[in-house]
């Protein structure tokens, strides 16, 4: 086996065939695996991957290329190649480090394509790194040689991540171009404004206060998005924010006091009620959700990707895998089964206002029932069993929003219980942060679909960029070069070619308000929808039905803030963030419609800060109430909440604020709102329809993400998602190599323990019959593969494969049974010309006699399969389990697992001894049965051996026999027989 040294940044990868590929688990010595190896699985699900199945996009690829047991083998590959992206994502992976993710060389094709599949659809060698370059490249190229142009339309998230991504994919595809007599094309982004960004803006505040912030940060205040989400379980934010860029980031806490009209703080109590009704209501109107479809694709063999190994090779005995200690594997819940999402009770996810996904009991309880298990006093006389119906609501029209189905049941909620006008405060608070989720009042969301990216939330605490997150946009334009980024440029007007098949070729071009015009290859749209839908641009030809459709049913919603700069914090600065509680329109009404105006008014005020270096209150503004602030006077806004927050803080003298923004996005000519939303006549499909191309004419953005729509890494991911189609428009799709898996290693037979030896038909000398791993470049054939060879090192010569005169590898079809036997290309399958059927009547009266005296060989004895960790865990399950349903009477087996790993991980020395003596006495129990079974079984060989010797003097080969072959052989002889062929060779 070959071995490689990369240097990936100061991380030493000595030979990645064992780091990365082949022991992900490396058996410890009593049998269990290290928590470090462990970890090693979940980078798949960091990648937004399955590990144990293939994409959409690979199974669309390899779905008619790939048996069942090489599907495991493509998913080891690809796992481990993410790993090596993720463990250093300042350094791009390299074809010959994927290469060296295959264990045998006849799978370097599977690599090719993985490798290749990874880098053009973005889940490696993104953002801002410097991609691989082929060392055959010329530096330069000549002037004359024409060179294709792609034009990106809008300076955001999604415009620069698709222009990083482009240049970074045409560097990589290089040769494609120069093979044509091209120059790699160009990329040119137009901004109409004279900034990046777009809906990412940290505003500069008029006062500097210089060494406020680290590394001479300067004091911004976020106009727009300011959440990060979560980094963990793919959010490709994380390898930017964290991997690459090293940007400053503030943990937020989840730490909420919510006050009421007169400024006194609501018990913990009466919130933690309305919250829990407040989720029952939600998961109720979930009922009536679109359940989303789930794509069946080709699966692998978890338990061995858990250990990536690949499958044993045909014909080899079945091996025990090792245990793998539940608590070494993170618990990962797929998206379909996760639950529904319901709006967050104070916690974590109010920072952001987007709903979790929680695992819990549907509404088939009872209302009377539920309200009472949450700890609500049921009005005398209602039944135990008497509920609520929404059906009459949720099917009164054709399009049926969540507000009026969950107001409806607030309203019949107050039947059975008795809710009182602080309840109402608090549940319409409750209605206000699903409007800050959503950017729209609940009166505007669909009933079905408003929660159509449930399951793909991320995870991890939520968090904020210090300084700012216009960091990350203006990382993405100047890191590993700097992009050609246009200011000014107000497009006009964009005349594409639709692919329609016109008699004359159509000329791309976009046209800017200044006169300017620009000649395209390709041009990618990344305005916001809000902009499409006002008609600010002009479409030559004009979009196709099923665009403007899509367009016109996705809802674009707003979503403001009022920031306030003080001198000095008055508040507790320890806090992330408190809640306002607002009155309805007309005093002390129970009526749910009477709150809508008003409820989103300041309801949550951030601290921040953390993050502007200064003293920092952000209002928002939601619901209603953000329509209301794109026409308010500032001063107004200023002197409300500053009366709001005076009545708070009582105690302290609020001052006014030293400098006061309010954001008005419905305003801005460049974006018309905030972010999308799923209306109620948006259709399934929809933000599939606003990805999808038109000719020459891409789209990217937060509302071509169906998957995470209003979201900035939404923005990034549809950015890497557009790319990939450019690329597969302007050089191809992924090429398969053939054959895309190499013919397997040539077999010898030997004696297991005893018999003579059996040469292989084709063993001859200079020939290579076993398969080693020799790391290569993609670009080299699958079945060839190269050694490289270090500085002063003596040149191993090349060595075949497999003879001259082996039988050619056979080509696999794309579908269907084979033409003839997949064993054909081993000689050892057919039966010789001469073959006697007597042989075997002759071999079965043989070994009948020696069963007959020796009984059966000895059957090798099993490893224990005992380790320290499973006999903690069988031990300490019920005590365990004890323990964490006091705090969870919902906790699960994954809860208790990880419970007593965690109890493991904490044991000293002396708690785990009792473990380790019985795991030790166990193997050396197992140690004995061994030892027994080789001095067994080897007396059984030399009786047999005497036995058959004796058997063949007595009794002769029949005549017109062959006996020139030994028919006991582990190998099939005929596909069709009533014979029985014998496992031995003695």
């Amino acid at each position: 086996m070959a071995a490689i040294w990369v240097l990936r940044l100061g991380t030493q990868y000595w030979d990645i065939f064992d780091m990365a590929c082949t022991n992900c688990f490396h058996p410890t010595s009593n049998g269990g695996t290290t928590e470090e190896e462990a970890r090693k699985t979940t980078k798949t699900h960091s990648s937004r991957l399955d590990p144990y199945a293939l994409h959409v996009g690979e199974n669309r690829l390899l779905r008619d290329l790939l048996m069942t047991k090489e599907v495991t083998v493509y998913l080891n590959i690809r796992n481990a190649i993410l790993r090596l992206w993720h463990a250093n994502p300042l350094v791009s992976v390299t074809p010959e480090e994927a290469s060296g993710c295959a264990k045998e060389s006849r799978f370097f094709g599977l690599a090719e394509v993985a490798y290749k599949w990874l880098t053009r659809n973005g889940y490696i060698n993104f953002g801002c790194v410097q991609p691989p370059k082929a060392h055959t490249l010329p530096k330069r190229y000549p002037k004359e040689a024409r060179q294709r142009t792609v034009v990106v339309i809008g300076a955001g998230v999604s415009g620069l991540t698709t222009a990083r991504q482009l240049e970074s994919l045409f560097i990589q595809e290089a040769a494609k171009w120069i093979g044509m007599g091209e120059r790699p094309p160009r990329v040119i982004v137009l901004e109409g404004r004279r900034r990046i960004g777009g809906r990412v803006y940290s505003k500069p505040l008029r006062s500097q206060v210089t060494g406020s912030l680290p590394n001479q940060l300067r004091n911004t205040a976020e106009m727009g998005a300011m959440i990060v989400t979560g980094f963990e379980h793919g959010n490709p934010l994380d390898t930017i924010i964290r991997g690459q860029l090293g940007l400053r980031y503030h943990l937020m806490k989840d730490a909420l006091t919510i006050y009421d009209c007169d400024g006194r703080p609501v018990q913990e109590e009466r919130d933690t009620l309305n919250t829990e009704l407040y989720t029952d209501i939600s998961d109720r109107a979930g009922d009536y959700r679109a359940e989303p479809q789930k794509q069946d694709t080709l699966r692998g063999d978890e338990d061995l990707i858990n250990r990536c190994r690949d499958p044993a090779p045909d014909g080899f005995a079945a091996f025990q895998l090792e245990p793998i200690p539940s608590a070494h594997l993170k618990p990962h819940i797929p998206a379909a089964r996760r639950g529904r999402r319901r709006n967050a009770p104070p916690g974590t996810e109010k920072l952001t206002g987007r709903s979790q996904v929680i695992e819990g009991e549907s509404a088939t309880v009872s209302a009377s029932r539920a309200a009472k298990n949450m700890g609500w006093e049921v009005r005398p006389g209602v039944a135990r069993n008497q509920s609520i119906s929404l059906n009459k609501i949720a099917n009164a029209g054709d399009y049926p929003t969540l507000g009026t189905v969950m107001d409806e049941a607030i309203i019949q909620y107050k039947d059975l219980i008795d809710l009182t006008p602080l309840d109402m405060r608090l549940l319409n608070w409750h209605h206000a942060n699903l409007e800050y989720a959503n950017a729209a009042p609940v009166s505007s969301l669909s009933l079905s679909g408003h929660d159509q990216d449930t399951g793909n939330e991320f995870e991890g605490a939520h968090s904020e960029v210090v300084g700012g997150y216009t960091q990350v946009p203006r990382g993405l334009m100047n890191l590993p070069t700097k992009l050609d980024v246009r200011f000014g440029r107000i497009v006009d007007s964009i005349h594409y070619d639709d692919g329609n098949g016109h008699d004359e070729p159509i000329a791309t071009k976009v046209v800017c308000t200044n006169g300017e015009i620009y000649e395209a290859d390709e041009v990618v749209m990344t305005a916001p929808l809000g902009v499409l839908k006002s008609g600010a641009i002009d479409f030559d030809p004009p979009l196709p039905g099923w665009k403007f459709g899509a367009i016109d049913r996705l809802g674009f919603g707003l979503l403001n803030k009022v920031v306030l700069l003080y001198d000095k914090p008055f508040w507790d600065d320890d806090r992330d963030m408190f809640g306002l509680l607002n009155d309805p329109e007309t005093h002390g009404s129970l009526d749910p419609s009477d709150y809508a105006r008003k409820r989103g008014r300041f309801y949550l005020i951030w601290n921040a800060s953390k993050i502007s270096g200064r003293p920092m209150l952000i209002a928002l503004m939601a619901g209603n109430a953000a329509h209301e602030a794109e026409w308010a006077d500032t001063s107004t806004l200023m002197n409300e909440v500053t009366d709001r927050l005076r009545g708070i803080f009582p105690s302290v003298q609020v001052p006014a604020p030293l400098e006061v923004i309010v954001t008005r996005w419905r305003r801005d000519p460049f974006t018309r709102g905030t972010y999308s939303y799923v209306a109620p006549e948006t259709r399934p499909g929809d933000y599939d329809l606003m990805a999808r191309s038109v000719g020459n004419l891409h789209f990217g953005g937060e509302a071509t993400c169906g998957t995470h729509p209003a979201t900035v890494h939404g923005a990034f991911l549809s950015g890497l998602r557009v790319a990939a189609d450019v690329i597969d428009d302007m050089a191809g799709l992924i090429t398969v190599p053939e054959p895309l898996v190499g013919p397997g290693p040539i077999k010898q037979d030997f004696s297991a323990s005893y018999g003579a030896h059996l040469h292989p038909p084709f063993a001859q000398a200079g020939v290579l019959t076993t398969t080693e791993v020799l790391p290569v470049a993609l670009d080299a054939a699958p079945a060839q593969p190269f050694i490289k060879q270090e500085e002063g090192a003596t040149e191993v010569p090349t060595l075949p494969m497999i003879p001259a005169h082996a039988p050619p590898p056979l080509q696999k079809k794309p579908s269907g049974p084979p033409a003839k036997s997949v064993c054909a290309g081993d000689a050892s399958f057919w039966v010789s010309a001469n073959f006697d059927g007597s042989d075997l009547d002759y071999e079965a009266a043989i070994m009948a006699t020696i069963l007959g005296q020796l009984g059966e060989r000895p059957v090798k004895p099993t490893r224990p399969g005992v380790n320290p960790f499973l006999l903690f865990t069988k031990e300490k399950w019920d005590e365990c389990k004890d323990f964490v349903t006091k705090e969870n009477k919902a906790a699960g087996r994954n809860v208790i697992r990880q419970t007593i790993g965690k109890w493991w991980q904490g044991a000293d020395d002396e708690a785990k001894q009792p473990y380790l003596a019985q795991s030790q006495l166990a193997q050396e129990q197992a140690d004995s049965l061994r030892r027994d079974w080789e001095m067994n079984v080897a007396k059984w060989d030399q009786e047999a051996t005497r036995l058959r010797k004796e058997y063949m003097e007595a009794h002769p080969r029949p005549q017109g026999s062959t006996g020139g072959e030994k028919v006991g052989v582990s190998k099939r002889k005929t596909n069709v027989s009533n014979n029985i062929v014998l496992d031995h060779t003695i």
